[in-house]
């Protein structure tokens, strides 16, 4: 690694004495050595270290970190858990870490209001784990949710196996706290159905740490469905399995979860969690049901036939909890059990229509073919955000690269067929440069007048999101022609 400049070195040595006059003890970390775990996340094929980290424990002390930052020119990067997909928590070189791993509490539990009040650093798991012995969980079940923050889950509107029937986070916020730039704390939403005013819980939920940063969450929790069952359906073709999820929405059912795994995934998984899962398979569904034991009996009646008339030959109804939970552990192992077949992957995130499953897949083995690598697909088949996983090896010349091409074609695929660049992972680093095959420069400038408008010196999260991040005062001289924006000559951060 290079010596850094000696101004650089100097700036370092200022803005560590002026943040432990904020954070003290322990709560700032400059050593070079001691930054070497937040250099990125968990797109760990970029990584940059930091000028420091500061780990506040108060809302007071993110707020008096954000004012003096922003008063000293000094960009800061928020981070919960580092388990971010897009790199929306790559840092910068000349910029701060925000970390917010104290923020570890769960504050309150309603169960009258039906919601729970935790601290951004709180992992998805655990608020389930809080409320179970009174009968409740929280919906949104990420992969990572073992280790994945709630804080974090805002930033990126996460979703997982359970969002089909009961929605992402967006869906299953009630309010948040944030502390902006300037150091304002200020609260969004409320316990109520609705709040008054604009949706700024809305705006705020999935913008990746650019507006603020999220001090505290309050969470929907619900009410533990009196029976879960699950279905294992292997198919002999990737193309039936794909059709058959749109037969079941088409039905009017709607799982709870309805997961998709290829015969890569399935054998991967298999082997690492010993699930029972069926290895001669091309393709596999995980078909979850819940409500009353009638009624899931009823669905999972529907279910097997609309398999059977599209070829399933295998199928299997989880029997007990036990099993339930078996079934889905290979589903949650999976992005690591792929990590034992090949020395890297790169894990993809778009969303697609349903109809257009089989023909997506079809486009991605194809491509697979053409640039030489494997892929394995386990995703979130019901609401068709698909997680393909390019396989490649870091240590051959070219070939991350490769992958990164590989990624980018998958996803200007989704937006062709009519879907979006992401689902629940972000745009981040990852996907910024293609946010013009999605939106145009009308598009991009309106969101960026909203980032002025919470950061106007643009030094929250700087970098990530836009492919072109603009000033803002040059931002306000754009003029609109004929629906069409006349950029100024700006310079590019």
């Amino acid at each position: 690694m290079p010596a850094p400049e000696p101004d650089l070195v100097a700036r370092k040595a200022e803005i560590v004495r002026a943040l432990k006059r904020i954070v003290a003890g322990e709560g700032v970390i400059g050593d070079p050595a001691a930054l070497v775990p937040y250099e990125s996340d968990g797109l760990s094929a970029y990584r940059q270290t930091p000028l420091a980290v500061v780990l506040p424990e108060t809302t007071d002390q993110v707020a008096r970190v954000l004012a003096w930052c922003q008063a000293n020119g000094v960009k800061v990067v928020p981070r919960g858990a580092g388990t971010s997909l897009s790199g929306g928590a790559l840092p910068l070189t000349d910029g701060v870490v925000l970390g917010m791993a104290k923020f570890n509490r769960i504050l309150e539990i309603d169960y009258a209001n039906r919601c729970a009040v935790v601290q951004p650093g709180v992992t998805n798991l655990a608020i389930s784990q809080a409320v179970q012995a009174d009968g409740f969980y929280y919906a949104p079940d990420p992969s990572s949710q073992i280790a994945c923050t709630i804080g974090g889950n805002v930033a990126e509107n996460s979703g997982g196996v359970h969002c089909l029937k009961y929605g992402l986070t967006t869906n299953n916020l009630l309010g948040v706290e944030i502390v902006t730039m300037a150091g304002e704390v200020i609260r969004l939403g409320s316990r109520a159905y609705d709040a008054a005013g604009y949706d700024l819980l809305g705006l705020v939920t999935g913008s990746e740490g650019l507006l603020g940063v999220v001090t505290e969450v309050t969470v929907r929790i619900l009410p533990t469905p009196e029976t879960a069952r699950a279905l294992l359906l292997g198919f002999p073709s990737v193309e039936a399995a794909g059709a058959t999820v749109g037969d079941i929405i088409a039905a009017g059912v709607i799982p709870a979860g309805l997961e998709m795994m290829d015969k890569p995934a399935i054998q991967a998984a298999e082997a690492f969690v010993h699930a029972g899962y069926p290895t001669q398979a091309e393709a596999l569904l995980i078909v979850e049901l819940d409500g009353p034991e009638a009624e899931c009996a009823e669905l999972a009646g529907h279910v097997r036939a609309l398999a059977k008339a599209r070829g399933a030959d295998f199928i299997r109804v989880s029997q007990d909890e036990a099993e339930r939970l078996a079934f889905w552990a290979g589903r949650k192992a999976a992005f690591p059990a792929v990590g034992r077949i090949a020395p890297d992957y790169y894990c993809m995130d778009g969303t697609i229509p349903r109809r257009q499953l089989p023909h997506v897949l079809t486009r991605i083995y194809e491509m697979a073919r053409d640039y030489g690598l494997g892929v394995a697909n386990v995703f979130h088949a019901g609401d068709g955000n698909l997680h393909p996983l390019i396989l490649y090896d870091a240590d051959n010349a070219g070939e991350l690269e490769k992958a990164e091409e590989f990624g980018a074609e998958i996803l200007k695929l989704c937006v062709a067929v009519g879907g979006v660049l992401t689902g629940e992972h972000g745009v981040g680093v990852e996907k910024r440069d293609l946010m013009g095959e999605m939106f145009d420069a009308t598009d991009l400038a309106c969101q960026q007048r909203v980032k002025c408008a919470f950061d106007p010196e643009l030094l929250l999260n700087p970098g990530k999101v836009f492919p072109s991040l603009h000033r803002c005062a040059e931002l306000g001289r754009m003029h609109v022609h004929a629906g069409k924006i006349a950029f100024p000559d700006l310079p590019r951060f």
